[in-house]
């Protein structure tokens, strides 16, 4: 095993997340301050769930699941990529809104981009265009079993 431990998130962690959210290399905010800490603070419960990534003690990575049935968030510490935080962040936020009753999740990402790639090589189905920059991605419930199974 490559040492990573799977956690929800708590407020204490934000500082962590905004961090790592502004290192990433590619779908980067191009204005930082849309997402601000209050936000960040009402996806941990009212809004949704969050959850971290831990290596040693140091979050690694950070994902979000919007009780709309959204991923709203999904970053890895760039230094920390290719270890499989970002696959088992993606399944426990899928798996949560599976659990809530959700039929189909969406997403959107940048197109063209390693997270575009990402994303299909997930299962999720790439859709139509969100706008200039962006493109939404779903996943079915009943698509979901060919995706292997969270670790416990």
């Amino acid at each position: 095993m490559n040492g990573l431990a799977f956690r929800r998130a708590v407020e204490d962690d934000i500082p962590a997340l905004m961090r790592i959210r502004l290192a990433v290399n590619e779908n980067r905010l191009s204005d930082p301050t849309r997402v601000t800490h209050a936000m960040c603070s009402d996806y941990l419960d009212r809004l949704g769930r969050g959850w971290v990534a831990e290596l040693a003690g140091e979050i690694v990575g950070f994902s979000y699941a919007a009780r709309d049935g959204s991923i709203w968030a999904l970053f890895v510490a760039p230094q920390r990529e290719g270890l499989g935080a970002g696959k088992r962040l993606l399944r426990l936020a899928a798996d949560w809104l599976f659990e809530c009753g959700h039929d189909e999740l969406r997403l959107s990402t940048e197109a063209n981009t390693r997270a575009d790639r990402f994303y299909a090589a997930q299962g999720w189905t790439r859709g139509d265009m969100k706008d200039d920059v962006e493109v939404w991605y779903r996943l079915r419930r009943a698509d979901a079993g060919t995706i292997p199974p969270r670790m416990a």
